[in-house]
């Protein structure tokens, strides 16, 4: 299956997306932690992704709060899981690495959580920024720290920039 993607620029800097026919695949910043595979055989069409593009700038704008996209994210079942509880922190809220994991139903398995959190293929749409260490510190972001901080600030999150990593704490 052709995944159809576009790169432009936005408030945080320039992001790629992606989508087949089943969904959004992947959301990319300019670098990432983890790139997405197989990006050389994906076909530039911005029509195909005029959607979620919308809808990402909107929210970048601050005009959105909430997504309304197909989404079709690859990943472990246990990855999945973590991805699908992410959609549902609220907008301008934030939990913890241990929060999510025993949201999950799964209180021992907080680094497992960070890990899928870590490896989330649609950042911002599932919104892993609103996630942070248990003593409140922001933690690692596949966008970078200062992208991580700008989404929050955009979101009204009070945050403290000079606190240090603490992933699991």
């Amino acid at each position: 299956m052709t995944i159809y993607y576009d790169r432009f620029d936005s408030p945080i800097g320039p992001l790629t997306i992606a989508a087949d026919d089943n969904g959004v695949r992947h959301i990319l910043f300019a670098e990432n932690r983890h790139d997405a595979k197989g990006r050389e055989q994906w076909q530039r069409d911005p029509d195909a992704v005029a959607e979620p593009r919308r809808q990402l700038l909107e929210y970048l704008q601050g005009k959105r709060r909430r997504f309304d996209l197909i989404l079709a994210p690859a990943g472990t079942d246990f990855q999945l899981d973590v991805w699908q509880m992410l959609a549902q922190i609220p907008f301008g809220a934030t939990w913890s690495y241990k929060e999510l994991a025993e949201r999950l139903g799964k209180p021992t398995a907080t680094r497992a959580v960070g890990a899928a959190n870590g490896r989330n293929p649609l950042p911002i749409v599932l919104p892993c920024h609103r996630v942070i260490g248990n003593n409140g510190a922001l933690t690692g972001f596949g966008g970078g720290l200062p992208t991580k901080v700008a989404l929050l600030k955009l979101e009204g999150v009070p945050v403290e920039e000079e606190r240090g990593p603490d992933l699991f704490g």
